[in-house]
């Protein structure tokens, strides 16, 4: 019986490292790193003849990259989740180990060259054994990827010795899940990509293992005139072909056919599909397109399938000239570098022709001193999506918002060609910024523009770097470049963009998923943004993303949802998930969009600010003082109402604007309140980036007040300040008296969170749930009594919502 064949799994190290003394010769870093990775000690030790004290893992583990393990999960699933050890048996005599090539290793395994050792041997089954016997291409894989993981075992503090040197790992975005007849979904990370398995989908004892991959270049003959892909290849694998039911593919694509009737008729969004990379694809009848999403019926599986998602035009009929003149084309873009600064790093700002920004990406082309470099890893750092109308020239350029770093000069300004947007592949323009003198190294933001050339459209972002590898800076500083980064704000822009804001139209909210209450939830103490439900209850969803928080007495996963007009979080376990098409009766979770704005901004009713960080951030971030101006209840307001001095600018005017909101509600305070009227007002024009940064200061300000002298022990938690580090917070705002008084205890507190909040860059939604957790976890939390936080993190989940259901992407014609 082929599932009681056994393999021998043991390796065979001596002849593969025989040659090992020669590598000390190559790798200029060997006297260091040979003691940091277990890998490359074996090596070393082989020829000492010494104790190793650094075990390898695959001597610790020799089964640690077998497909047994039942309960793999997507963490693990950075390789490919095949039997490496198979491949790394006893080696041939006729060459030896240490140049052995892949090719070597292959031909070992069709010859059968196996020599059983006296160690239990593991079971395989039987769809592993055919994998491993007949597939040549995935024992290829595995070993590279298995060279790739000797590669990243590195030891940080030698490698800040040497900036840049040795980052490549496995970057492959790959999810792997094993599903059970129940059937589930698989998503893979950070993307809106998507398996459904019904239940059923097999027999009851049998397993299906699913894996999803990206690879982000599709194909080139998707991509002309008529036609033009909207996602990544997308790569799915089945281990279990013996299958019952159909699986279904969902993708949110980065484009939506205009509603217009000729662009309706002349242009849809497909489908192809293939069992070979190379091809030939098929286009699939079986797909389901609403809005931006697609949901395809996959029937005729295989091990290894291929997808890609492409908008197709029947013809082009003028004054059209391409397919991107029949849709609303989304542009993606991703700036990444090195996972820690050093005084001279690349930036590298890359173009997509889909909405998948994956977290890392492999660059290959990095140049040093006119030299290539190897192959290195970048972080994602920052990124942005925006509209283009067609495929046009684009002027990007990176400008330094801190005096101690510079773009270099011939790399400030770069342009990106039609015809590489026509492509679909990713399109990548390097930017070398270098420290200016001998200044201590520190994060730093820098603004990043792009700008349509054939138009004024302007887009711009801000991008916070990493901090310097840990050997080169410590955390203990960080609170004297405070002031450094406050700057940012009276940075000169170079470009000032003229933006057009949308209207907000108050209708009822667009949800797709609902929760049935399994069972009923009253609650004697009434807890803040907490749903109360009875059983049976149907809860609308908004939105598939969960907030961990604390309930009555523990943390717990929630979903934010709507009951009876109110919005609140609903604990997971309590519901069941089921789509729009299942929920039977409605009517009491519906909401207007209107509703849902005043509802979300209630937190800010509560909040702590600074009227002048207020003002001064919301003046340089709206752009249009008459579309504020509406929202507030002031469009009465014109021209002739502003003073010469605010006559010119524009943040001047915005500014004057706010200033009479404050007023008038300094003016009536029982019924207006400043900051919630402004933050309703940001929502309804659509500016969610300024709310995000506005909700994150306010929250920070807030919790800092709110802890007092307990910040210490959030420190502690969050950071693992030692106590010279917290005093070093402390010592700028002691009194005559060495201590800082309790009222002036809120300043440390906020100088810390601010800092420790900025090493997150734009995540914004992980400080807010991270500082919720921290908080939780106290012994005294304050978030028992104050819940604000709580309530920003439901705002911030349903951004996504809000904007789907408020505002049309159609531009109003003038």
């Amino acid at each position: 019986d082929v599932n009681e064949r056994k393999l021998d799994l043991d390796i065979d190290w001596s002849a593969v490292f025989k040659h090992a003394h020669g590598v000390s010769k190559t790798n200029p870093f060997w006297n260091e790193l040979s003691a940091s990775n277990p890998f490359v000690h074996d090596i070393a030790a082989s020829n000492r003849n010494e104790n190793n004290k650094y075990l390898s893992i695959l001597k610790e583990k020799p089964y640690l990259f077998s497909k047994a393990s039942s309960n793999r999960d997507s963490l693990a699933s950075s390789g490919d989740e095949l039997d490496i050890d198979c491949l790394l048996r006893r080696t041939s005599a006729r060459r030896s180990g240490r140049s052995k090539s892949v090719s070597d290793f292959l031909d070992i395994v069709d010859n059968r060259r196996f020599n059983p050792r006296k160690t239990t041997p593991q079971k395989t089954i039987a769809s592993d054994m055919i994998c491993l016997q007949n597939d040549r291409e995935a024992y290829k894989r595995a070993w590279l990827s298995h060279r790739q993981l000797t590669r990243s075992c590195l030891d940080l503090e030698a490698m800040s010795h040497s900036p840049g040197w040795a980052q490549t790992q496995a970057t492959d975005i790959h999810v792997v899940c094993k599903l059970n007849h129940e059937g589930g979904s698989v998503q893979l990370p950070d993307s809106d990509i998507n398996v459904h398995i019904p239940a059923g989908h097999v027999s009851p004892g049998e397993f299906q293992e699913v894996g999803l991959k990206a690879i982000l270049n599709p194909p080139s003959s998707f991509n002309n005139e008529l036609s033009s892909t909207v996602s990544p290849l997308i790569e799915l694998t089945l281990s279990n072909l013996n299958t019952r039911e159909a699986i279904f593919l969902e993708v949110k694509v980065a484009a939506k056919v205009k509603n217009d009737p000729l662009s309706q008729v002349m242009s849809d969004i497909v489908c192809f599909f293939s069992l070979n990379k190379e091809g030939p694809f098929k286009k699939l009848e079986n797909c389901y397109t609403y809005q931006d999403t697609i949901q395809v019926k996959l029937i005729d599986l295989g091990h290894v399938m291929y997808a890609v998602i492409a908008v197709q035009a029947n013809k082009i009929q003028p004054p059209a000239t391409n397919v991107w003149d029949y849709i609303h084309r989304t542009v993606s873009v991703g700036i990444y570098g090195p996972k820690y600064i050093h005084p001279s790093f690349t930036a590298v700002f890359t173009v997509f022709g889909h909405n998948y920004i994956p977290g890392r990406l492999t660059i290959c082309d990095i140049k040093k001193g006119g030299k290539n470099m190897p192959p290195v890893v970048f972080q994602l750092w920052g990124k942005h999506t925006f509209l283009l109308e067609k495929p046009q020239d684009l002027n990007i350029s990176l400008v330094s918002c801190d005096p101690d770093f510079e773009v270099k000069m011939e790399d400030q300004s770069k342009n990106i060609k039609e015809e590489e947007l026509k492509t679909g592949e990713m399109v990548r323009q390097q930017f070398l910024f270098s420290m200016l003198g001998c200044r201590e190294m520190h994060f730093f933001v820098f603004l990043v523009q792009i700008k349509v050339l054939k138009s004024s459209q302007v887009m711009q972002f801000h991008v916070t770097t990493p901090d310097p590898a840990p050997k080169l800076s410590g955390f203990i500083n960080r609170p004297k470049r405070l002031q450094n980064r406050k700057e940012i704000k009276s940075a000169p822009l170079l470009l000032i963009p003229t933006v057009k804001y949308p209207k907000f139209q108050d209708k009822a909210l667009s949800v797709n998923t609902y929760g049935v209450a399994l069972k009923t939830v009253l609650r004697q103490n009434k807890i803040d943004y907490l749903l109360e439900y009875f059983k049976g209850d149907t809860i609308a969803l908004l939105g598939e993303d969960k907030v961990k928080a604390v309930g009555q007495t523990k943390i717990k996963e929630w979903y934010v949802g709507v009951l009876r007009r109110k919005i609140g979080l609903v604990h997971c376990k309590n519901i069941k998930v089921i789509s729009k098409e299942q929920a039977m009766d409605t009517a009491d979770s519906e909401l207007t969009t209107k509703n849902l704005v005043e509802q979300i901004a209630l937190p800010f009713k509560k909040l702590t600010y600074i009227y002048s960080v207020v003002l001064s951030t919301v003046s340089e971030s709206v752009y249009d003082w008459r579309a504020l101006a509406e929202v507030l209840g002031y469009s009465h307001m014109s021209l002739d109402d502003f003073n010469e001095a605010h006559a010119d600018k524009e943040s001047e005017r915005v500014a004057h604007v706010v200033k009479k909101m404050k007023e008038d509600c300094h003016a009536n305070k029982k019924k207006r309140l400043f900051l919630y009227e402004l933050i309703v007002a940001l929502l309804k024009i659509d500016c969610q980036g300024l709310v995000a940064r506005l909700t994150q200061d306010t929250i920070i300000l807030t919790s800092a007040v709110k802890l007092g002298k307990c910040w210490r022990e959030l420190a502690e938690k969050l950071a693992r300040l030692t106590k010279q580090q917290i005093e070093a917070y402390e010592v700028p705002h002691r009194g005559k008296n060495g201590a800082v008084a309790l009222e002036m205890m809120w300043k440390p507190a906020y100088d810390f969170l601010y800092t420790w909040a900025a090493h997150y860059g734009d995540s914004y939604r992980d400080v807010l749930q991270d500082l919720q957790l921290a908080l939780d976890k106290m012994k005294n939390p304050v978030t028992k009594h104050w819940r604000e936080l709580t309530g920003t993190l439901i705002l911030v989940n349903c951004m996504e919502v809000l904007r789907a259901s408020s505002f049309s992407i159609l531009e109003e014609e003038e």
